[in-house]
């Protein structure tokens, strides 16, 4: 186990600063930079747009049916760029932009599936988002949504919250918060896949 551990620190010292716990909520690393953190919550620090997009990769792989992404950040902090890659992932045949001025893309595999991405930056009111449907979304395939404080209580309860920090002109910090046991699920698969922990 010790040389498992010592892996891990390396693999982390030379690629991503990061503070995980394990499922059973115990601290397999902690930057000096970060806190410790609990089971239902994955920080990191991204070093590139490139960096950024294969996190959203990762993210992307275990995406279903359903799921609710939540992308919060100020403009220009890497909510579209996560996107991109979150869509790669999950097997998109379409490019990814931001859908500021449509408010919803809907992007399309192979398999028929389709993954909504919603930018709720320029709804103006609660009302005004209802109109969206995001139900019916949910039936027909995941939704990410950027900007979801614009929508108030018709976000469900479980869900994945992703907040992006711009902190230099390609440095991103990046905190995943799972709320529900799908989510948990979901973010112990992108531990999984980026550490083996």
């Amino acid at each position: 186990m010790k040389g498992r551990e010592s892996s891990i620190k390396f693999l982390l010292f030379t690629w991503l600063p990061v503070s995980i716990t394990s499922k059973a909520g115990q601290a397999v690393y902690n930057s000096p930079i970060m806190p410790i953190l609990d089971s239902h919550t994955l920080e990191f620090f991204s070093r590139s747009p490139e960096q950024t997009r294969r996190i959203g990769m990762r993210l992307g792989g275990g995406i279903k049916v359903g799921d609710v992404i939540c992308l919060q950040g100020d403009l220009g902090a890497g909510k579209t760029t996560f996107t991109q890659g979150l869509a790669q992932g999950w097997g998109s045949q379409d490019s990814v932009s931001s859908p500021t001025f449509m408010i919803v893309n809907v992007y399309r595999r192979e398999n028929g599936g389709q993954l909504f991405h919603l930018d709720a930056y320029r709804l103006e009111s609660v009302p005004e988002a209802e109109e969206l449907d995001l139900d019916s979304m949910l039936e027909e395939g995941a939704l990410i949504i950027e900007w979801p404080e614009r929508l108030g209580n018709l976000i469900p309860k479980d869900r994945l919250l992703v907040q992006l920090d711009h902190v230099t002109e390609e440095h991103r910090q990046m905190r995943f918060h799972a709320r529900g046991k799908r989510y948990d699920d979901l973010l112990d698969g992108v531990r999984q896949s980026l550490f083996g922990a």
